[in-house]
């Protein structure tokens, strides 16, 4: 894969950012209480993590990390209180404000592309939202996180043993048995999060499907 200029990570994340406020600014008042895809947290909850993470510089996150004992989960709890407003549109109007912030805690770029897109999807699935993302920069996404760890959030260990192929980027990365699909989905399965079976194709798509399950 070509490498993608830092310049274009971050126009690709500011324009995310503003897709997904652009599809919450209707939601029901209800419907921010939908649990997310991630575990513990609703919708809410996401969109405060957003927020909190646009905010974070690299000094910042060092700071904070001591302060949580370097225990990250805590560290997010933290940041989920300070930015998570009583009224939800309060905290998508702070995600839109801080839509075109160019910080980043000390983690390669591509976390930005990683945060932007799986929490997106975080987000829109459970509510039945159809998210359109750029093939290119997902898969740039996707080829970061198969090399890193998932004790750094990566995904690393969910692929090895597979060929994984997207079918609308250009990506193709992996030994073992072939599990194509789009960027975006293999993205989500190597992230953690369970993805539907009719998303994945090729000879290795069952037994992906079912360790992703585990």
């Amino acid at each position: 894969m070509t490498r993608i200029p830092s310049s274009e990570i971050w126009s690709a994340v500011h324009a995310e950012r503003a897709a997904l406020v652009a599809d919450l600014e209707m939601l029901a008042a209800s419907a921010w209480q939908t649990p997310s895809l991630c575990p513990t947290w609703d919708v809410h909850d996401v969109v405060a993590h957003l927020v909190d993470s646009a905010k974070t510089t690299r000094w910042s996150f060092v700071r904070r990390l001591v302060a949580a004992r370097f225990d990250f989960d805590r560290d997010n709890a933290a940041g989920i209180a300070r930015e998570k407003a009583a009224d939800p549109s309060v905290t998508l109007g702070e995600l839109l404000a801080v839509s075109t912030y160019t910080r980043t805690p000390p983690a390669a770029l591509a976390t930005r592309l990683v945060e932007a897109f799986v929490h997106g999807e975080d987000i829109r699935r459970p509510l039945g939202i159809p998210g359109v993302y750029p093939a290119a920069h997902v898969a740039a996404a996707l080829a970061y996180q198969v090399k890193t760890g998932v004790s750094m959030g990566g995904g690393k260990e969910r692929a090895a043993g597979w060929r994984l192929v997207a079918s609308d980027a250009d990506f193709a990365q992996g030994e073992g048995p072939e599990v194509g699909g789009t960027a975006i989905s293999l993205l989500m399965a190597v992230s953690g999060r369970a993805v539907d079976a009719t998303e994945l194709t090729g000879a290795g798509a069952p037994d992906f499907s079912g360790a992703l399950e585990q």
